[in-house]
């Protein structure tokens, strides 16, 4: 009880400090404001765009191997491009295979895309991709439909004229209107509309779904040779149950046996998975979040030696009042608490306003920019963050000014104050 009455008392007095003093704390609090906007700015971006990045990286599935003729990491070490570029794109045919072959593997797709221009009437839209994907391809990749409906597997098999289109696609070609049952041309022949996805907004990690369209595969096999398209990908999705580890070693065998590679020769195809990005973005993310710890770490420290130039000058403007203050019976820790209290009071301010500003920064940036990539957000962890730092600059900053007040000798600072 005794403790909650002097830290009371000292709040008290703090609080009528800052408030008799205004212009003081107005100054005081620029800098601990700017500090705890950068800082909190830094770490509220950095933490936006790791989410968004991770949420992005995780759509491409925890449990598939993609079999694709590029590595995503390298294996580490040197990448050998040199290598990698005589490699053969996976194909279609491969998929079918291997598909024959794995025991381990739930679901298997292919797919590979192409730039086109579709056409409808006087509508045009330029460089869609084109993804050409068999039946299985929307087992792996989660996506929605906002109408209509994904292909049949008897349309798969027989290679139908049909397609299913991205959110700005459709409405490219169609409009407001309703595109479901439409003919568009493509490398001209007719195509006809069964589905269309739900808007997505472009992926941090590339792909952009609103602008491409899904036909089937054995479709465009009439049209073209399935072999050796530039970014063939295989995509495998392992049973539940089954480890990675497991199905990958079952795919490496039957690719190997599929290619007829020596038992001695290096494998031409590499299998990525989605923890070569995962464990890419921990330490690029640890780096960048040191990057804006030093960033801000920076603009503290100016705010927290203006906090403790500005409280040495109060200590000594008010010498006498602590003299009487001391004479008629406030201990030292007294004195020392009221100065510190004073310190943190300011700094709390100062974040809070920094905080405040940060927020609203937030809100304001959507009607600012228009939509953007990824969406910002002050997350309650950032705030305690910017609240904690203040209190701890406060203490810092504050203590040696409040050490030195609550040392003077009573009659002494009575002295110097008259």
């Amino acid at each position: 009880m005794v403790f909650l009455r002097i830290l009371q008392e000292s709040l008290r007095f703090a609080l009528h400090a800052l408030r008799v003093n205004r212009l003081r704390t107005f100054l005081s609090l620029i800098g601990v404001t700017i500090g705890i906007l950068t800082i909190v700015a830094v770490f509220t971006i950095v933490d936006s765009l790791e989410r968004n990045i991770r949420e992005s990286v995780e759509s491409l599935g925890s449990n598939v191997v993609y079999v694709q003729k590029w590595p995503w990491g390298g294996g580490g070490g040197e990448y050998k491009w040199w290598k990698y570029f005589q490699r053969p794109e996976p194909d279609f045919y491969e998929m079918e295979k291997l598909e024959e072959r794995l025991s381990t593997v739930e679901y298997i797709a292919y797919a590979f895309g192409v730039n086109q221009t579709l056409k409808y009437g006087l509508n045009s839209v330029e460089r869609v991709n084109v993804m050409c994907a068999s039946h299985n391809y929307n087992r792996i990749w989660n996506f929605e439909l906002s109408e209509g409906r994904y292909f049949s597997d008897l349309e798969s098999r027989k290679g139908n004229p049909i397609a299913i289109l991205g959110h700005d696609v459709a409405e490219g070609l169609y409009g407001n209107a309703d595109p479901i049952g439409k003919d568009f041309s493509v490398l001209g022949r007719k195509l006809r509309v069964i589905g269309v996805l739900e808007k997505q907004g472009q992926s941090l990690v590339g792909q952009n779904m609103d602008g491409a369209i899904l036909v089937p595969i054995k479709y465009v096999g009439n049209l073209m040779s399935l072999k050796n398209q530039n970014g063939g990908t295989i995509m495998a999705q392992a049973k539940v149950g089954v480890e990675m580890s497991a199905m990958k070693d079952e795919i490496t065998g039957a690719m190997r046996a599929i290619r007829r590679l020596k038992p001695k020769a290096d494998d031409n195809f590499s299998l990525n998975e989605i923890s070569v990005i995962s464990n890419g973005l921990d330490s690029f993310f640890d780096a960048i979040g040191l990057s804006g710890l030093v960033i801000g770490g920076f603009s503290i420290l100016v705010g927290g030696f203006g906090i403790a130039n500005i409280m040495f000058v109060s200590v000594r403007e008010r010498t006498n009042q602590i003299g009487i203050q001391m004479s008629m019976g406030a201990k030292r820790h007294f004195i020392l608490s009221q100065f510190l209290l004073e310190s943190v009071v300011l700094c709390l301010i100062g974040g809070s306003l920094g905080i405040a500003m940060v927020y609203g920064a937030q809100l304001a940036l959507p009607f600012i920019m228009g939509e953007m990539d990824f969406d910002i957000h002050v997350s309650l962890k950032n705030v305690v963050q910017g609240l904690s730092i203040s209190i701890a600059i406060g203490l810092v900053s504050g203590f040696l000014p409040a050490l030195s007040a609550s040392r003077l000798d009573p009659v002494e600072a009575i002295r110097s104050g008259q």
